[in-house]
């Protein structure tokens, strides 16, 4: 193999590495959605599906991940030293564990979706507060509480379990803020974004 083509191949191997990687600046969604060219279109697809708006599910992606696509929870220690798996299943863009995910599948028929993969994490989100918005009556716009029933469970948040755990509500404050500055953004960018011109 010639030096020239051996120099393409890992250009090309570095070149998908940086597309893959998590957004240069995740505390901008118009910035987000500048350098990641495809992203606005499957979140909005997700919104004219299930009707959650862009900007919350944004803002639980950035709280679950910061958007990085193989995401994985802490690892678990014996005796504070010895690696024994991790806190949870949880993976991916979205943080879903696996049965969650499983039930994701069975209920969309969305076969071949995967939690690395950004498009099915932004229906993912979609589809799970829609559900919320169905059993529970949270409004999909409702970052706050959209945030504890994601993480708490549908059962969780009947039962307030995020009461017991002050942590969690400032987290999903944290979620709430991060959704308003999202949607406050996307108003300066999102003409752009919908007729193409802020990819060129």
């Amino acid at each position: 193999m010639s030096l020239t083509r051996l120099l393409l191949i890992i250009s090309l191997f570095a070149l998908v590495g940086c597309a893959s990687g998590p957004p240069k600046n995740v505390n901008d969604v118009c910035s987000i959605f500048k350098e990641k060219d495809d992203w606005y279109e499957h979140a909005n697809d997700s919104f004219e599906k299930w009707g959650v708006p862009v900007h919350v599910q944004m803002a639980i992606m950035w709280q679950e991940s910061r958007f990085q696509a193989e995401a994985k929870t802490p690892r678990d220690w014996i005796l504070g030293f010895i690696p024994y798996g991790r806190v949870s299943s949880a993976y991916g863009y979205a943080q879903v564990k696996d049965g969650t995910w499983d039930w994701y599948i069975d209920q969309t028929g969305n076969w071949g979706a995967d939690r690395d993969d950004f498009e099915d994490a932004t229906d993912f989100i979609g589809w799970y507060g829609t559900y919320s918005q169905k059993t529970l009556g949270i409004s999909k716009w409702d970052a706050y509480n959209q945030y504890l029933a994601y993480h708490e469970g549908h059962g969780g948040w009947k039962r307030k379990t995020y009461n017991k755990k002050p942590w969690l509500i400032k987290v999903s404050k944290k979620v709430k803020r991060k959704a308003a500055i999202y949607d406050k953004q996307l108003r300066r960018c999102k003409d752009d974004l919908d007729d193409g011109s802020w990819f060129w």
